[in-house]
């Protein structure tokens, strides 16, 4: 294959393009310009760093496929967001994920960048099945608590996918009452695919939901820590004491309404 007409801006375009270019680049690799050989070079590392990330990604269905092999296909992962903080609800999501569906990028939301969860929330949001996101709010945790307000969203987050799930995967929790085959996955987030897509929305929601009170309540600094209990939170409950969003159930703000109210 002769490239000495080709520029390097035509080479990339001609990458970029796709289909079979194996020919191309073995010539590239050849090619007696300096940049051309360096193009083809970038272009090989950036492969096989594509392959390596769909490998990781796929081998992340492994627990979803036990139920494959069963004829299930229909298999929702649940994980939740905000069970820490001492503001705000917690929020529980339920996501299907078509069979092997691949998402460069998807992982536990705590392994992810904000910008970049933000752009594989919008991708799961597109192309899942089926999605439900609960909010269990500060009140149902103060007389729930936490784990078994955690534990009702998720029931809630089943029952609200729009399309029935035939079995469930959840993060840690076990949802024993559940009608359909369910298994509990320590560090399931990081282990499944569906649950690391539930992570996902449950935490994009949350923070989208956090900032929004920041506006309501600016004093806090909501968007900054999203409820969790930082020094600037800290400071910040010493100063104003706790707003509405608070939970009554948490320490600090325990101690100060029971303070508050002799």
């Amino acid at each position: 294959m002769d490239l000495s007409k080709l520029k390097v801006a035509d080479l990339k375009a001609r990458l970029a393009a796709g289909g079979d270019v194996r020919e191309l680049v073995a010539a590239m690799q050849e090619d007696s310009r300096v940049s051309v050989r360096k193009l083809a070079a970038s272009y090989l590392r950036r492969k096989v760093k594509e392959e390596v990330e769909r490998e990781r990604v796929l081998e992340m269905y492994a627990p979803e496929t036990a139920y494959y092999n069963q004829g299930l296909y229909h298999v929702a992962g649940i994980d939740e967001a905000g069970r820490g903080p001492a503001a705000g609800p917690v929020m529980v999501a339920a996501v299907i994920l078509p069979p092997y569906w691949e998402c460069p990028g998807l992982n536990d939301s705590k392994k992810v960048p904000p910008a970049k969860r933000e752009l594989l929330y919008d991708k799961i949001m597109a192309d899942a099945v089926a999605v439900s996101c609960i909010a269990k709010s500060e009140k149902e945790i103060d007389e729930l608590d936490i784990y078994h307000a955690t534990m009702q969203g998720m029931y809630d987050a089943v029952r609200g996918l729009s399309v029935p799930a035939e079995a469930v995967l959840v993060d840690a929790m076990p949802l024993r009452e559940l009608a359909v085959p369910h298994k509990s996955l320590v560090h399931g987030d990081a282990l499944s695919a569906s649950i690391a897509a539930a992570s996902i929305i449950a935490k994009v929601t949350r923070d989208r939901l956090m900032v929004e009170y920041d506006k309501k309540y600016p004093q806090y600094g909501f968007a900054v820590h999203k409820g969790y209990l930082t020094k600037m939170h800290m400071e910040a409950l010493q100063k104003y004491g706790p707003c509405p969003i608070h939970r009554r159930s948490f320490e600090p703000i325990k101690s100060m309404v029971q303070e508050n109210s002799k």
